[in-house]
């Protein structure tokens, strides 16, 4: 497939140095670049993985227990370390 792309002049002149370091063409090079781009966003975690030590420390409530509901309660069971 061919695309065509603008790019800024200060781009174009990184790219075309890049290009002779590394003795790729152009369309190598952007064609790699992609690559690692992809490559790189598939890779990040999800925020879920990011935050799931801290989620974990609630696992311990069942489902089933409204949280909101009794927040006082569930509260003052937690601070005189009647935690479940």
């Amino acid at each position: 497939m061919t695309i065509s792309v603008r790019l800024p002049p200060r781009v174009e002149q990184k790219l075309a140095q890049y290009c002779v370091s590394q003795k790729l063409t152009k369309s190598e090079a952007v064609k790699q670049a992609l690559e690692r781009l992809f490559e790189n966003n598939e890779a990040a975690p999800s925020p879920y993985e990011l935050g799931a030590d801290i989620f974990a420390r609630h696992e311990r409530i069942a489902p089933s227990v409204d949280i909101a509901r009794h927040s006082k309660r569930l509260l003052r069971e937690r601070f005189k370390g009647k935690h479940r």
